[in-house]
């Protein structure tokens, strides 16, 4: 679809507090930076929701016209790296490499979009370095006697224009984000002031770089700022994440970018609202960060996951539960019977325009408004009657429907009757029943080797409230 056949996406911005054209500054090509995972574990679907979100953003930007330059990092070094690898008994390159392919894994079966570029923090370390060098040399940052390195904040005067906080909050919260980071006593002239470069410790083994201030490793924020800068020059169009990293991640990255370059660094922000868990905050002491193989192992699809996580607004929190996974479910099959019974009336997939779903997608259009554009694209299939359609309004009917699903990201799903009628071994229908029972007994360890059992053997569960069913792979 051309850009000038719909207008563009409009976001709200962070920074200006304001909804504004996503247009790309040079013209041609919409240039983002999206902050990736940090991989010392598996992902869960809490950071998910921020990467589904930006993936339709994507999606949406390039369906409107504009070819997009994708640039998401993979945060290989921090604290948590360091400290999990080596209580894995493997060094860091092997640890990160494992947890980097399951999140490529996880973002395959969600059908994200992979990004252009994804550069890792240890690959970019010299010009974390180099920046550092120029932040020193232009007054900004300050070295330790111990050889760690320290942005001065007071030395920026738009810090916390992001976060529009005031001196009093940027103090207690660099207090808290300290205490939360860092367990180093470093020496740095304000409780403000945040580590550029880390001095070699004992517990850091052998994860440490050479550098002009002595042996030692790249404080959190650097990476971003220098990848950026390597990949999207000093000015680009849009940078996004969750909220929580505001600040004072992106307080940070702005200061010392801005301060080691001549650049503005991102023109737009858009930050992604938390999920929330059967109404409260996700934590480990709870049990409920999820991720994909947990619910795979109660039954449920990464599809239906995804649906989940584009059914609220991105700046509005999602309360996640298995009720609303059902619910996916159920949504997803309406649409597969829809698309099913368009394809019956001899419609074929031309997804090059929205055709009937005109307002659905001005609707996706108006802040991303994901949860809005598929009531409206229900609205439209409650009206219609494909036995009574035209070959041609068929056509443009299911091509519509084709264009909005690309653009949420959304793979329908085997109608589920038709998935149902191939025919299950008795055998394998035991093993079922017995996972189905696991499960109902709460034993998820039984009930998740059965499944992979019988995935093994070529055969996916369906759970719903009243029972499973048991389809071919």
């Amino acid at each position: 679809m051309s850009a000038a056949a719909a207008p563009s996406l409009k976001l709200h911005d962070t920074l200006s507090r304001a909804e504004r054209e996503v247009t790309p500054l040079d013209g041609k090509t919409l240039r983002f930076y999206c902050c990736g995972p940090t991989v010392y574990g598996p992902a869960h679907i809490g950071n998910f929701r921020t990467f589904v979100a930006q993936d339709v953003m994507r999606r949406v930007i390039e369906q409107s016209g504009t070819p997009t330059l994708h640039v998401r990092n993979i945060t290989d070094v921090d604290d948590k790296t360091i400290r999990d690898s080596q209580k894995a008994g493997q060094s860091l390159i092997e640890f990160t490499q494992g947890w980097t392919a399951k999140f490529h894994a996880d973002c395959a079966a969600l059908n994200l979009l992979p990004p252009h570029v994804e550069p890792s923090a240890v690959a970019h370390i010299p010009q974390q370095v180099a920046m550092i060098e120029k932040l020193i040399a232009n007054g900004h940052a300050y070295a330790a006697a111990d050889g760690s390195v320290y942005f001065r904040v007071s030395s920026f005067k738009d810090y916390g224009r992001l976060s529009h906080l005031e001196d009093r909050e940027l103090r207690l919260g660099a207090s808290e984000a300290a205490s939360a980071t860092d367990s180093d006593e470093y020496t740095k002239d304000s409780i403000t002031d945040f580590a550029r470069w880390k001095a070699r410790k004992p517990e850091d083994g052998e994860n440490f770089w050479p550098s002009p201030w002595g042996e030692g490793r790249p404080g959190w924020h650097l990476e971003c700022s220098a990848m950026i800068l390597e990949y999207l020059g000093e000015d680009f169009d849009l940078h996004s994440g969750g909220v929580d990293l505001i600040f004072p991640h992106h307080e940070n990255e702005i200061a010392q970018s801005c301060c080691s370059t001549h650049g503005k660094f991102a023109h737009h922000w858009m930050h992604v609202t938390h999920l929330m868990v059967d109404g409260g905050k996700m934590s480990k002491t709870l049990r409920n960060l999820y991720t994909l193989e947990d619910l795979a192992g109660r039954g449920y699809s990464a599809v239906e996951v995804r649906y989940v996580l584009i059914g609220g607004h991105y700046r509005t929190p999602i309360n996640f539960s298995f009720h609303s996974l059902d619910s996916a479910r159920q949504a997803l099959q309406k649409l597969a019977k829809a698309d099913k019974a368009l394809e019956r009336a001899g419609a074929a997939i031309t997804a090059d325009s929205p055709g009937p779903f005109a307002e659905a997608w001005e609707t996706l259009l108006h802040d991303l408004n994901a949860p809005g554009a598929i009531g409206s694209v229900f609205g439209v299939l409650n009206k219609l009657k494909p036995a009574s359609l035209s070959d041609a309004d068929a056509a443009a009917a299911r091509g519509g429907l084709h264009f909005l699903l690309q653009a949420l990201g959304i793979i329908l799903p085997p109608v589920a009757e038709e998935a149902a009628a191939a025919e299950v071994p008795a055998d394998i229908q035991a093993l079922a029943q017995q996972r189905w029972d696991a499960k109902q007994a709460k034993d998820w360890p039984a009930a998740d080797a059965l499944r992979k059992q019988l995935e093994a053997a070529g055969w996916l569960i369906k759970d719903s409230k009243e029972g499973f069913s048991v389809v071919k792979a």
